[in-house]
């Protein structure tokens, strides 16, 4: 019988984001992975968290932008996570996968994240998610994920950037211009705006953090793509 120590390092992850964006930018760092983009639904990410099981990879991970909950992280805050806070339980991410993504390395937080099944836009509810959880972020897609892996035996880990600070509310508007694909509806956008102007500032705020915690995705995934674990992970 060949040892657990034995087991060949993953080499076929499959990936689970939020958005087609946040797709994009993973693609140029795992040409060869499955990826999957949930819309920001929790419908979405549930089926696609289950197609990646079927692609055949070796390990799962989830990547993307996250709502801060600690009031401390900024945008741009890298978040390696030891475990993720799902419906109750919490699944714990895999210590090798965390290694590999750079979960020791100096500024990242760890701790638990918080999985949400529904969008959190308001400042005062993200106060209330981290008095109750003292989680220092969350996302909507890693609790479907985690609960894919564990289901298929497979192992698991996160790597989200903060996005929206905890101190930040998001626009209205922010929570219905997405498509089902994960993409913008351009022209709901626009006409949006037109009726409620008065959250120009908003999304002004919101791309200027987005901009943030894309630059620091890249430049973090790019650092740590040069180690060997990372280029056999991402088959490179």
């Amino acid at each position: 019988m060949t040892s657990a120590s034995a087991q060949p390092s993953p080499s076929r992850p499959g990936i689970l984001v939020g958005l087609k964006a946040e797709a994009r930018l993973i693609r140029s760092i795992f040409p060869h992975a499955a990826i999957a983009a949930s819309g920001a639904t929790h419908t979405g990410a549930k089926r696609e968290a289950a197609r990646l099981v079927a692609s055949g990879a070796d390990c799962l991970l989830s990547f993307g932008l996250a709502a801060g909950l600690n009031p401390a992280l900024s945008a741009g805050s890298i978040v390696i996570p030891e475990k993720v806070s799902c419906w109750g339980t919490n699944a714990v991410c895999d210590a090798t996968l965390r290694h590999i993504l750079g979960g020791d390395q100096a500024g990242v937080q760890g701790g638990t994240l918080l999985h949400s099944d529904t969008v959190v836009m308001d400042a005062a509810h993200k106060a209330q998610l981290f008095a109750q959880s003292h989680c220092p972020a969350l996302d909507m897609e890693s609790g479907f994920l985690a609960k894919a892996a564990e289901e298929a035996g497979l192992p698991f880990a996160v790597l989200r950037v903060v996005c929206d600070p905890a101190g930040r509310s998001l626009p209205p508007i922010a929570g219905s211009v997405l498509s089902p694909e994960g993409g913008l509806q351009i022209g709901k956008l626009m006409c949006d705006i037109v009726r409620h102007p008065t959250q120009i500032g908003g999304l002004i705020h919101l791309g200027q953090d987005a901009a943030l915690a894309r630059k620091a995705m890249i430049s973090f995934l790019t650092t740590q793509a040069q180690t060997p674990a990372f280029k056999r992970l991402a088959g490179n």
